[in-house]
């Protein structure tokens, strides 16, 4: 009987076709992961059997499984439950949006695997209905709608590079409200409460990387209590989600457009919260220089 404990980490990577599972596979590899693409459902547990045999040898699994494993894939979501329990399983979910998805398929003029002889959007549609209880039990969502290769590369390598590292990394991710809400985002907080320094005109032009527009937004009313007692409400929720295993999570900051409130407020809480023990704390702008 293989001892679950001395096994390794093992990485399901699972998600829309399109979404960019080619290029987290190749990064998953540069890292240095064992990574078997395409492999069908019933393999899983005979792959983490041997991961666990072999000892040190193959210390980081990642399977690639996905809808090209015809009527074998509609057993995996039975599949994960069943080996979640005792093993160092994650399973990440690969998302984009269906314009995206679109563009992408027709810019390498290849059809849907679902597509049958419908449309690009009905293979779309048909596969994202079928992913849904994939996606929900999922511990991690990456939306790569407005990512390039090298960009979801960056990404994979920033999650998945260190070993034994944190327990859970927390982005904290600013964002401007006016170009959508991050749809991979487990928390959300609105600074729009706070007055937007784009009316000031000596800070117009700047942004919450600035120092004038930090300290202007910071001495507002009301912005250091919020990051004091925000900071104080997610202790718990992140001490919760190691418990639960739960790897990653986001923490989406935004104001109107993503350049002053939304920036400065996400700086400064992603510094109270690095103080907590066993998490890796980093800032992303998702919006800064859209304007």
């Amino acid at each position: 009987m293989t001892d679950t404990d001395d096994a390794g980490e093992v990485l399901i990577v699972t998600g829309m076709s399109g979404a960019g599972r080619s290029t987290v596979a190749n990064a998953l590899e540069d890292l240095g992961w064992y990574v078997v693409d395409n492999l069908p459902p019933q393999m899983l547990r005979p792959l983490l059997d041997l991961s666990g045999m072999v000892g040190g040898a193959l210390p980081r699994v990642a399977a690639v499984v996905d809808v090209r494993g015809g009527d074998m894939f509609e057993s995996l979501p039975d599949v994960m439950s069943g080996l979640r329990e005792g093993r160092k399983l994650r399973v990440v979910f690969l998302d984009a949006s269906d314009e995206v998805l679109v563009r992408r398929f027709e810019a390498v003029r290849r059809p849907h695997p679902l597509q049958d002889e419908g449309t690009l959007v009905d293979g779309i549609t048909r596969e994202r209905l079928r992913l849904r209880p994939i996606r929900e039990s999922a511990d991690l969502i990456i939306d790569t709608s407005t990512f390039n290769i090298h960009q979801l590369a960056t990404t994979v390598g920033e999650l998945f590079s260190e070993i034994g590292a944190a327990r859970h990394t927390l982005t904290v991710l600013s964002f401007g409200f006016k170009y959508g809400v991050p749809p991979d985002a487990d928390l959300i907080a609105d600074m729009r409460f706070l007055p937007n320094p784009f009316w000031n005109g000596e800070l117009r032009a700047l942004t919450g990387q600035d120092a004038a527009v930090r300290d202007y937004v910071l001495a507002q009313e009301g912005a250091a209590p919020f990051l004091d007692a925000y900071a104080q409400a997610l202790q718990p929720v992140l001490a919760g989600y190691q418990r639960e295993n739960k790897r990653h999570s986001t923490v989406a900051v935004g104001c109107t457009g993503g350049k002053h409130r939304s920036v400065a407020m996400a700086v400064e809480l992603a510094e109270r919260l690095g103080e907590l023990p066993g998490v890796a704390v980093r800032v992303k702008h998702r919006d800064l220089g859209r304007e």
